[in-house]
């Protein structure tokens, strides 16, 4: 949750620096480098899932009422729906990780 409100900051300042910031999960060493790579695999084809999904049911509605088949552009709403569900879900899976590991070392 840190990382969005921390791009929603960077965003809202207009920084001189570019916008996208790096992610960086601070676990131990010996977690890091396997964790950063689950979750940049995760968020980088996840996400690109979502977008895909996303455009299939923008393509789907717009199908849906140009040609009077209302099941298709339902479909397709529900399925915008669900890929910002999942692009939601796919961006506080590092707050998860962190979270139960932190609530396995006891802090």
């Amino acid at each position: 949750m840190s990382q969005m409100l921390q791009t929603f900051h960077d965003l809202t300042t207009l920084a001189d620096d570019p916008v996208i910031p790096g992610f960086k999960p601070s676990l131990p060493g010996t977690l890091q480098t396997p964790t950063g790579k689950i979750l940049g695999w995760t968020a980088g084809v996840g996400l690109s899932l979502a977008v895909l999904g996303g455009l299939t049911g923008w393509a789907c509605v717009a199908i849906g009422h140009n040609s009077e088949r209302a099941q298709l552009a339902s479909r397709g709403k529900s399925a915008i729906v669900w890929s910002l569900i999942s692009g939601i879900g796919i961006g506080v899976t590092s707050g998860l990780v962190w979270g139960f590991y932190s609530m396995t070392q006891g802090k």
